[in-house]
């Protein structure tokens, strides 16, 4: 029986192995199941851009609602208050309101650091009817404006006069007005109280 003993080939200890060597030794690599992972050591690639400066790209903006944006509070209607004209009003999803009357008040905020913002408006109809209009402007192009209308009709035969005349009948509170109305369609928001020191005190609650 030979007692010969396979050869067993060392390793040069850490300590004994030269620049050489380091040099010469590639990167670790580990296969998992089939797939190569690469030591998470390695550098990534030098054409790579830092984490820090991934941005997502620049929307575009409209130059038409920039210069509206750049007016604000300023609108472009408002050297039309109290003057008697064809009004047409915007809705999305509905018919748009075409009519004759005034604008009473409007509002709009200072600024718009987001780029966004909103317009408050009512006008008075030759009727004696109210439209309540609330516009949402964007400067950025892919953004759409959004624009909302109420009308307020002191009618008693009108659908929203009976509603608020039943809500007056079920609280007995006194009879509902286009003030009332106003408040339900733009709320206490700073906005709308801006909107309603336009109109005067009327809309501020007074205690004794």
């Amino acid at each position: 029986m030979s007692s010969e003993r396979p050869e067993q080939l060392s390793e040069p200890s850490p300590g004994n192995r030269g620049p050489s060597d380091e040099a010469a030794r590639p990167a670790a690599t580990v296969l998992v199941r089939g797939e190569a992972i690469r030591d998470p050591q390695q550098t990534p690639p030098k054409d790579a851009p830092p984490k820090d400066k991934q941005k997502s790209p620049r929307k575009e903006v409209s130059e038409a609602r920039l210069k509206l944006q750049s007016r604000l509070p300023n609108l472009d209607d408002d050297s039309e208050v109290g003057v008697q004209k064809e009004q047409i009003v915007v809705r999305d999803g509905k018919a748009d309101l075409a009519f004759t009357g005034a604008l009473v008040a409007s509002a709009a905020p200072t600024s718009a650091p987001k780029g966004q913002w909103k317009e408050y408006r009512i006008y008075e109809t030759n009727g004696g009817k109210h439209v309540f209009s609330k516009v949402t402007r964007s400067v950025f192009a892919e953004d759409q404006d959004t624009h909302e209308a109420e009308v307020f009709d002191p009618a008693p035969s009108s659908v929203p006069s009976q509603l608020l005349r039943s809500a007056r009948d079920l609280a007995r509170t006194r009879p509902l007005t286009w003030m009332d109305a106003a408040v339900s369609f733009f709320g206490y928001d700073t906005l709308a109280k801006a909107l309603y020191r336009k109109l005067g005190g009327q809309f501020e609650e007074h205690i004794g």
